[in-house]
């Protein structure tokens, strides 16, 4: 009988012998290497007019084996190697939907270190990992449990920046269900003075978690600077300014998680903004606070779970001028620079805070979402050529219950 589980992921840090430290920093540069080389030889087929699929790929590499140059690839496991041309066969199939950029090649330095085990290639017994190629199980620092009678499919081992050693465990996790259907809605606006401002009128303060540590950050990069590039000194600053932004990630990712996870429990149907965020990081007087803001991954989260709990997400189209429109009339002011934090409204004199109004029209246009179907898309002028602070919005009437 197939399972109905949500697949999911279990990470926890390990601490690897020196041999097998040895072992998977040979893996991590074998699958490497194989990725950039089907890449190099798909890319050159694609300048011919050719396709490569997965097949011809590992055609090529069971070739690559038998030659004097690559011939260490069969030093270690050719599973992680399948799984790199499975991953570039994914990239290529992101790429020709135009979900994805053109497939780039893998730097030692810049990507990440990482290589995928299925289950031919390691042992799961009694709470103790060994991978293949390997005589003793990894060192595992089990901050969780794996759920009950749920065994790993596939194990993902990954090194960050700072040199920490993961393994992230997939499995089927009966505990996530569908939870039990609400009658309550939210509208979310996104901000920099505020993380998150509902449409309930709370408003949660951003943490900032970059500007706590940026005095730190600044120091290991001044020390950072002054080494020879490639020394050992060099190589233990680069790691000390790593270990900053970890810290500094994880804080992020933390918070981000304890609050979607708060949202997607209390409410039925959470309202967004479809927001371009590549765009907006390109203000050099921005862009370091709405990275650390994290919308992407706020939104990421907050749509994974939504799915995982039986919830609802709707992104409203960006340039729905939320922020402009009154919630209680209707109106549309014809400008709102961004410095305006709180305004009055021409047709009925209600005065709004920016956020907290933006929010209220973010839940009525997703509402309207809902019962009109999800090709509707926002009013973003007035019909007739009215005048906008006369005018009222389709959105009033759905916006008048709150």
């Amino acid at each position: 009988m197939t399972s109905t589980y949500v697949k999911r992921a279990f990470k926890y840090r390990f601490h690897p012998t020196d041999a097998q430290a040895a072992e998977l920093t040979r893996t991590f540069g074998c699958v490497r290497k194989v990725y950039n080389l089907a890449l190099a030889a798909r890319t050159e087929a694609w300048a011919r007019q050719q396709r490569v699929n997965y097949n011809q790929t590992s055609a090529m590499l069971t070739a690559w084996k038998k030659t004097e140059e690559l011939a260490y690839l069969n030093a270690v496991s050719s599973v992680p190697l399948q799984q790199a041309l499975r991953h570039l066969q994914g990239a290529f199939a992101n790429f020709f939907a135009k979900r994805a950029r053109y497939p780039r090649f893998k730097s030692k330095r810049k990507s990440r270190a990482s290589a995928e085990y299925t289950s031919s290639a390691f042992r799961f017994r009694d709470g103790r990992l060994t991978l293949a190629k390997m005589a003793e199980p990894l060192d595992i620092v089990w901050s969780r449990p794996l759920p009950e009678g749920s065994t790993p499919t596939t194990v993902t081992v990954s090194q960050d920046a700072a040199g920490r050693w993961f393994v992230s465990m997939l499995c089927d996790d009966p505990a996530v269900t569908t939870l039990p259907v609400c009658d309550t809605a939210v509208g979310i606006d996104v901000g920099l003075n505020h993380l998150l401002t509902l449409s309930t009128g709370e408003k949660i303060a951003n943490p900032r978690h970059q500007r706590r540590d940026r005095n730190r950050l600044a120091k290991a990069q001044r020390e950072l600077a002054r080494k020879t590039k490639g020394s050992a000194n060099w190589e233990k600053a680069r790691r000390k300014v790593a270990r900053v932004y970890v810290q500094i990630a994880d804080r992020r990712l933390d918070h981000l998680h304890k609050l979607t996870t708060r949202l997607v429990r209390e409410n039925q149907t959470l309202v967004i903004e479809d927001l371009t965020v590549r765009n907006m990081v390109k203000n050099r007087y921005l862009a370091r606070a709405i990275s650390d803001a994290a919308w992407t991954e706020f939104r990421r989260l907050l749509e994974y779970k939504a799915t995982w709990y039986g919830r609802e997400v709707i992104a409203m189209d960006r340039f729905f001028p939320s922020s402009k429109l009154c919630s209680h009339c209707g109106a549309l002011q014809s400008r709102m620079p961004l410095p305006v934090r709180s305004w009055t409204c021409n047709g009925c004199g209600t005065t709004h805070d920016r956020d907290v109004n933006g929010a209220k029209n973010l839940l009525a246009a997703g509402l309207a979402v809902t019962v009109c179907g999800a090709g509707v898309r926002p009013q973003r002028k007035l019909p007739g050529g009215q005048a906008a602070t006369k005018q009222k919005t389709p959105w009033r009437e759905l916006q008048e219950p709150l």
